[in-house]
Formats: structure tokens, sequence, C-alpha cells
């Protein structure tokens, strides 16, 4: 059914149950992973130069080493499923854009990403990514949601 499956990852809890189904879908579909993480443009404000330079090399290492962290979450599970898996990090200032990028360039048939349900005036200030890629993408997208004590009630008979 699918080949290719596209799974980014913010390093969050969340993430790591869409990397779980991700890796369990490619394995029972004989497909592959491609893991991304989007690590944010640099940005900072500051009173002087001086502050910015000092610091910028610093805030981007950290970028990095955190991308390979994530994404290395990603390439373990996959390796333990037996699934053949590549990664890509890289700088966006909207990750939504980087995620059906990727996922085009990658030739990519399903998206399989977090929505961490943000309602109501968080969601209007924070936006959703996931909700940006649903709207946008040309790909399906398999959303993972937090399950809450409520899903797994079943209703009485």
């Amino acid at each position: 059914m699918f080949k290719h499956l596209l799974v980014p990852t913010d390093g969050s809890a969340l993430s790591e149950a869409a990397i779980q189904m991700t890796v369990t879908l490619a394995a029972e579909n004989g497909a592959k992973v491609t893991g991304l993480h989007v690590i944010p443009e640099f940005h900072l404000l500051a009173y002087g130069t001086e502050m910015i330079a000092d610091n910028e090399e610093q805030i981007i290492q950290a970028a990095r080493q955190r991308a390979d962290d994530y994404l290395g979450v990603i390439k373990r599970a996959a390796a333990q499923a037996g699934v053949e898996c590549n990664t890509v990090a890289l700088n966006r200032a909207h990750p939504y854009e980087a995620i059906i990028s990727v996922a085009a360039k990658q030739d990519c048939d399903l998206i399989v990403m977090a929505s961490h349900g943000r309602s109501g005036m968080r969601a209007f200030l924070l936006g959703s990514e996931t909700q940006k890629v649903l709207t946008h993408s040309q790909i399906p997208v398999l959303v993972v949601r937090q399950s809450t004590p409520t899903d797994s009630k079943t209703a009485p008979p």
C-alpha cells in the first residue's frame, strides 16, 4: 500500500508515538521511512552585534545536536524493526513548508505526524504545523493524536 513514509519530529513524546506508528506501518507494508527535523532559523534580539556573534554559533550547534538526537530516535526505531530509513535535518522558518517540500522531493506517499491537540487561543497564537500540512499537502497525512482517558473507554452496549 505505502512505499515511503515521512515522519517529522520535534522531539516530543507525541512525536515518538508518531515515529512508532510510522515504523510499524512501514514494516507491515515493506516501506521505507524518512525522518525529518526542521531546525528553526536563527533569530536573536540583542543590544549589540557582539552579543549575536558570541552566541550565534553556540545556538546553531545546540540546534544541530538536538536534530541529531531527535533523528537518532527514528533511526533506532527503524533499525529495530528492520525498516530502511534515512533522515533529513534542515533550517526553515516555516516547518510545514519543509515537511511538504521534503515529502515531495523524497517521493513519499504518506506523511505521519503528531498533533499536539491545541485548541482555541493557544492554537490561534501558536499555530498548528499539522493543520498547515493538512491544508497544503497533496500527499495523504496520517495524524497521530494524544489519547485521553475517555478515548480508551468503550460505549455501553
